[in-house]
Order: C-alpha cells, then sequence, then structure tokens
C-alpha cells in the first residue's frame, strides 16, 4: 500500500471519516488507506506520525490544539486559530491545516437571516468556528462551562459568559461545539438556560453528526430549524482530501463521492 492516512481522537470509534474517504480513495482508484486511532494522549501524534509512516491525518476532540503544537509549520487560518485538524507530512516535517473553519461556515452560507450566534464550547472547533464566522461578519458570543477555556477568547476579542455569569438570550443561532450528547443523553448547559435562549433563537446546530441529540431534539421541540454536524463533516473532508493528495483530483468528483458515501451510513 502507498499511503496510509488516519483519524486520531478519543473517542474516535464513532466516526465515519474512515468511510468517506476510503469510499472516495476506491472511487478514484488511488493506492492508500484510511484508518481510527485512538490516543490517550495528544502528545504521541507526532511519535505515531513516523512510527506508522502516516502520510496525512485528521484529528478530533480532544486533540486539535495538541495537533497545532505538534506540527513543525502552521498552514492558512489555523495560524489565526491555533488549533489543527488536517495535518500532512511532506520531506519528514508535519504540516498543520484548518479545514473545519470553512468546511463549517459552506453548511450555513446560504442562510441569509443570521447575524448574532452563539457557541457553546471552548474548545478547537469552537475557536476554528468562531475566528472564521467573525471574519466573515457574524457576531459571535461564546458560552462555557469553566472561565478558564474562555482566556483564548478574550484574549482575542470575543465576548465571552461562563455558566456562573451567563445572562443574555438574543441569538439566532446557536451552536454546540461541546461532546455533550455524543456518547450520553446531556445538554451542553442546563436545559433552564437553553429553554430561554431557544425562545428567542431560529437556528441550532450541533457538529456532532449522525445523533439526535437532546441539544437538538430539544431545540427542534421548541420550533428551530436543526441541523446535525453532517455537512460539516464532508465539507472539511472535501478540503482535507484536496490537501492530503495536493489537490491532485477534481472537488466535484470528491464531493460527489463523499456525499454518496454519507448517504449509505
Amino acid at each position: 500500500m502507498n499511503k496510509l492516512f488516519n483519524i486520531f481522537g478519543n473517542p474516535v470509534s464513532h466516526s465515519i471519516s474512515p468511510l468517506i474517504h476510503n469510499y472516495t480513495i476506491k472511487s478514484l482508484d488511488i493506492d492508500a488507506c484510511y484508518t481510527r486511532i485512538k490516543l490517550n494522549d495528544g502528545a504521541k501524534i507526532r511519535e505515531k506520525f513516523f512510527d506508522l509512516n502516516i502520510t496525512g491525518a485528521n484529528i478530533t476532540v480532544p486533540f486539535k490544539e495538541d495537533a497545532y503544537r505538534t506540527c513543525d509549520e502552521i498552514c492558512g487560518i489555523a495560524k489565526d486559530i491555533k488549533a489543527v485538524n488536517t495535518i500532512i507530512k511532506k520531506k519528514g516535517k508535519l504540516f498543520g491545516y484548518n479545514t473545519d473553519a470553512p468546511g463549517f461556515y459552506e453548511t450555513i452560507k446560504d442562510i441569509k437571516d443570521i447575524k448574532k450566534i452563539l457557541i457553546i464550547g471552548a474548545g478547537g472547533t469552537a475557536r476554528a468556528i468562531s475566528i472564521y464566522l467573525r471574519k466573515k461578519s457574524y457576531n459571535i458570543t461564546i458560552l462555557n462551562r469553566s472561565k478558564h477555556r474562555l482566556k483564548y477568547f478574550e484574549k482575542e476579542g470575543f465576548v465571552t459568559y461562563s455558566w456562573d455569569n451567563f445572562n443574555k438570550y438574543d441569538f439566532d443561532m446557536i451552536i454546540n461545539t461541546t461532546s455533550a450528547g455524543l456518547k450520553d443523553e446531556i445538554f451542553p448547559i442546563d436545559e433552564k438556560i437553553l429553554l430561554k435562549i431557544f425562545a428567542n433563537s431560529k437556528y441550532a446546530i450541533d457538529i456532532i453528526y449522525n445523533k439526535q441529540t437532546p441539544f437538538l431534539k430539544l431545540a427542534k421541540k421548541n420550533n428551530l430549524s436543526v441541523k446535525d454536524g453532517k455537512d460539516m463533516l464532508i465539507f472539511q473532508a472535501i478540503l482535507a482530501f484536496e490537501i492530503f493528495f495536493d489537490f491532485k483530483y477534481k472537488k466535484e468528483d470528491i464531493e460527489k463521492y463523499m456525499f454518496e458515501a454519507i448517504s449509505i451510513v
């Protein structure tokens, strides 16, 4: 086999990235394979790259900031975000990118009546989405359980709240970037707070895919338009695939095969 790709994360068994990448690899007749690797320590990403001779990888929670620190060079929007979800190895060096940000934007860019957005969570995905959407002129507020994780966002000039001082409920869209609801049935924040937010909102998006999380169920029950993270997954994967194979293949072909793959899940 010529090239090995994978996704690093914990948990990672739920990821359908291997399915959509391998389907596309096979459809384009590429000599490569894409696997999953569960890590307990994000500091091991670099070691795994070289020990297993990995060509490229995607990074999921909770290792996107570890991935940023492990790369030799950071490219594009990842420099601002300081979180990496795509790594490619070239000439013995690791190059880090962030495809989460443009991938998410593709999922909402055609919705015209959004201005004020609340992002729940303060990890690498929240960083990516907040930085990129602010560049696109959206008004972004960050809400996280602890104050400590908000320091990055405060430094970047975002309006931030922790659970104990949150008192703002007027948002057009709510985005959950936490893992709440992935392996359990809990909300990303207190249900009473969510109900107050949903009373004034139009849209709710959860980056978790292929599951109606408690967050999305409650939003739908309160008449919001809802969407899971499936589209974000595909659009970020398309860009990651282009990076993996040095933009050799047509984007429309990659998109076609990836959407075919996810339709059979």
